[in-house]
């Protein structure tokens, strides 16, 4: 829901003072969460659990390794390295004097800000640089003409800097620091301060709750994907694709959600795990796992990070098991399928990403594939091809989340639903009124199908059936054109056939013949 839209005029008598998302606000005393909310002018998740701190200032840790850089592009966040140098130090000391300071040059491979004077005594040699390293660099090796260089791409180059090399690297922010030109600047540069401890703060989604004086208020927060993790990516995507991260698990050092567990995920970033990096379980135990670090690990060759908490920490610290929270990402996905050609071009031209058609290529067409697959891919290409199929040929079915759900997951996962807008199920089999289709992943290899929603007298033309374990082919997927009191939607007897869903406009079944495939998309019903 949007608050804001007709706001309430307070009396401005006993006023408090509160923060929404980094917005100050006042209220009258006595007002609620919801009152918040409205002034502030926040999109607001119904459900969603809130964030409120009551802010003690003895709490703030004034030592910290993270800091913020405001430019004139947008913000991004580095950490310094723990160990202790004098390019550390003179960053600690110094970091105030560096508003204001310009991008000099840039290129593909690095930029630097200056310059400004220093005592950097420069090294005479070049040296191997890794992506989004800071260092401290001279021009012509003189200290009079020092820089602040960061890394964009790994290179080895001379760029005069100290023996001690890199002392902090970029964490968040990277596409902006990517974006930066000459005509950018440095507007603040300012530590980022943690709370020691969170005693005083709670989350709820009761809006009638009452807010204080110097409350701050945390509604949702924000994850910046990690490039290098394209494949990790679609997953989170598909994890929060109706906006929320759902709390399955919650511990000191994580919380976690668990919509997507035993899914498998790629392998794709060795990375540590710092407060706020989102990572994805790839092997073992609790294998598809999605987590949210609350304080700094070490990497792991089991979690693979694909992204990083850039706003709302604070919210993840104190959340709760069973909590919803609210998420957005930067960048949202490409997901084209079930679009139409229109739709989709107008939205990628204000990304600067050529689209082509393919196959059935009029305005009437649905999209059902595209390529590049991976939001990152498309954006490091620039450009994505979609496939087209007349909307005849995109089949809506009703899912039964609530009569057989763990046989629901199963057909999601073998249709690949979980992860995609619009599913694939190649035809097996035709004979009178029956159609058999075959996952097009080997789902049944780590997915059992006990027994669950079974027919009792009959099944109803439409409604879709999955062979369970009682059955001689486990995970066989069947619909039939006419009712049937005999047997199943896949021909198997009703103890052997677990009703997951109906297709709601079974008529375009009649186009398919054996080795098509059945393009489905999800449906409440009520479409």
């Amino acid at each position: 829901m949007l608050y804001g839209v007709e706001q309430e005029v307070f009396d401005t008598d006993n006023e408090i003072e509160v923060e929404v998302d980094g917005q100050k606000i006042t209220l009258p005393e006595e007002s609620t969460l919801e009152d918040a909310l409205k002034k502030s002018d926040v999109t607001y998740k119904e459900g969603a659990s809130i964030g409120i701190f009551e802010e003690k200032k003895s709490q703030g840790r004034e030592e910290t390794n993270k800091y913020k850089i405001t430019t004139s592009k947008g913000e991004f966040q580095i950490e310094l390295y723990g160990n202790e140098t004098e390019s550390k130090k003179r960053w600690i000391e110094n970091y105030k004097d560096f508003d204001n300071l310009k991008v000099e040059w840039e290129n593909n491979d690095a930029l630097a800000f200056g310059s400004f004077k220093s005592n950097i005594s420069p090294v005479f040699d070049s040296y191997k640089f890794e992506e989004f390293d800071i260092v401290f660099g001279t021009g012509g090796f003189d200290p009079d003409k020092s820089f602040i260089i960061i890394i964009k791409e790994p290179h080895k180059a001379e760029y005069g800097i100290p023996e001690d090399g890199s002392f902090a690297h970029v964490i968040s922010g990277r596409k902006i620091v990517s974006n930066l030109e000459q005509s950018d600047t440095i507007k603040k540069v300012e530590p980022v301060i943690e709370w020691e401890e969170t005693g005083e703060g709670y989350t709820t989604n009761d809006l009638s709750t009452k807010v204080s004086d110097g409350n701050k208020i945390y509604t949702h927060f924000e994850v910046e994907i990690n490039p290098d993790a394209p494949e990790g990516a679609e997953s989170f995507f598909a994890l929060v694709k109706d906006g929320t991260f759902k709390i399955d698990f919650e511990a000191s050092s994580f919380i976690a959600d668990d919509t997507l567990k035993g899914e498998m995920s790629k392998y794709e970033n060795f990375e540590p795990r710092q407060t706020g990096a989102v990572s994805i379980r790839t092997a073992g135990y609790n294998t598809g796992r999605t987590y949210i670090s609350r304080k700094d690990r070490p990497s792991s060759i089991a979690h693979s990070v694909i992204g990083y908490v850039t706003k709302g920490i604070e919210l993840i610290k104190i959340a709760k098991q069973e909590d919803v929270l609210s998420v957005a990402t930067i960048p949202n996905q490409i997901m084209l399928l079930g679009k139409g050609f229109k739709e989709a071009e107008s939205r990628l031209e204000n990304l600067d990403i050529k689209l082509t058609r393919q196959n059935h290529t009029e305005d009437d067409a649905v999209i059902v594939s595209q390529n590049p697959e991976n939001t990152i891919d498309i954006f490091n290409q620039g450009e994505v091809e979609a496939y087209g199929v007349p909307e005849s040929h995109l089949i809506k079915i009703e899912l039964f989340d609530d009569s057989a759900p763990k046989t629901v997951d199963f057909f999601r996962h073998a249709a690949r639903l979980q992860f995609k807008n619009v599913g694939h199920l190649s035809v097996y089999f035709t004979y009178e009124n029956t159609y058999l289709f075959k996952a097009e992943l080997e789902a049944e290899k780590y997915k059992e199908i006990m027994p669950e929603n079974t027919p009792e007298n009959k099944v109803n033309a439409g409604d879709v059936g999955i062979t369970n374990q009682a059955a001689k082919r486990m995970g066989y997927i069947g619909v039939k054109t006419e009712d049937d009191d005999m047997f199943g939607p896949t021909g198997e007897k009703f103890s052997s056939t677990n009703i997951i869903g109906r297709i709601l406009d079974i008529e375009k079944l009649k186009n398919l013949k054996d080795g098509d495939i059945m393009y489905i998309i999800e449906s409440s019903g009520e479409d």
